[in-house]
C-alpha cells in the first residue's frame, strides 16, 4: 500500500486530495493546524502549523521511519486580499513567505529521509501558474512572488536530490473553485484533484524539476 502526506488536509484542495487518495486506498497522513478539522474516514489525521518548525520536527518523530511515497507540500495562504503598489502589507506579504515558502521547506526538510525511504520518493510542491515570471501580469503580487520562490525552492530541491532518486515538482491545480479560488472559478475541486493525480501518477525521474499543470501540460517559468 502506498502512502502520501498531504499538509493542510483540512480545507480546499487538500480536502479534496485526502479524499480521493483514501478512497483509492492509499494509506493517507493529513496534517492540519486545528484538532477541529474534518478528514475524510481513514486519514491519519496529525495537527502540525508548518510554520512551527518545533511542530514541524514532532510530525517527523512521531511518523518516525515510515516511508512517504508522495509528499504532497499543499498547505498555503493568499494573504490579505486587494493589496497593490501603494498599499502593501508587509507584515501580511512575510507571512504569505512564511506559510507557502519557508512552510514547505521546513516540511521537506524534516521529511527528506521518510520519502527517500520509500518506493515512488515523490515530493510535491502545490505551486500556482501566477508563480510564473514569464507570465508575470502584475496582479496579486505577495501571492504570486511566493509562488515564484516556491518554484525555485523546487528546483532546487530536484537539482540537490537528484543523485538519491527523488522527483521534485511543481505543480499548479488551476484555477478551482474553493475558499482560497472563490465560487467564480471555473474548475471544480474534484476535477482538478483528479488531474493532479493522474499527474502524479505518470512521473518519471526526468521529470523532477518541472513546473506542470494539472492538465499535464508544462508551465513556463
Amino acid at each position: 500500500m502506498s502512502t502520501i502526506l498531504i499538509t493542510g488536509a483540512g480545507r480546499g484542495l487538500g480536502l479534496e486530495l485526502a479524499r480521493q487518495y483514501a478512497g483509492d486506498g492509499w494509506r493517507v497522513i493529513g496534517t492540519v493546524r486545528s484538532a477541529d478539522a474534518k478528514l475524510p474516514p481513514g486519514v491519519d489525521r496529525h495537527v502540525a502549523d508548518i510554520t512551527d518548525w518545533r511542530a514541524v520536527g514532532a510530525l517527523a518523530k512521531a511518523l518516525g521511519g515510515r516511508p512517504i511515497d508522495v509528499l504532497f507540500c499543499n498547505a498555503g495562504i493568499t494573504g490579505k486580499r486587494g493589496m497593490a503598489l501603494g498599499s502593501f502589507d508587509y507584515e501580511s506579504w512575510q507571512e504569505v513567505f512564511r506559510v507557502n515558502v519557508l512552510g514547505a521547506a521546513a516540511v521537506a526538510e524534516a521529511l527528506i529521509d521518510n520519502v527517500l525511504a520509500s518506493e515512488r520518493k515523490i515530493i510535491a510542491m502545490m505551486t500556482s501558474r501566477l508563480g510564473s515570471i514569464t507570465e508575470a501580469s502584475g496582479v496579486t503580487l505577495p501571492y504570486a512572488t511566493s509562488k515564484a520562490a516556491l518554484n525555485m525552492l523546487v528546483k532546487g530541491l530536484a537539482a540537490t536530490l537528484a543523485g538519491k532518486g527523488a522527483i521534485v515538482v511543481a505543480l499548479s491545480p488551476g484555477w478551482a473553485r474553493t475558499d482560497m479560488g472563490g465560487a467564480s472559478a471555473p474548475l471544480a475541486p474534484e476535477t482538478s484533484v483528479s488531474g493532479l493525480r493522474k499527474v502524479i501518477a505518470g512521473l518519471r525521474r526526468q521529470d523532477s524539476g518541472k513546473f506542470l499543470s494539472y492538465d499535464g501540460s508544462t508551465i513556463p517559468w
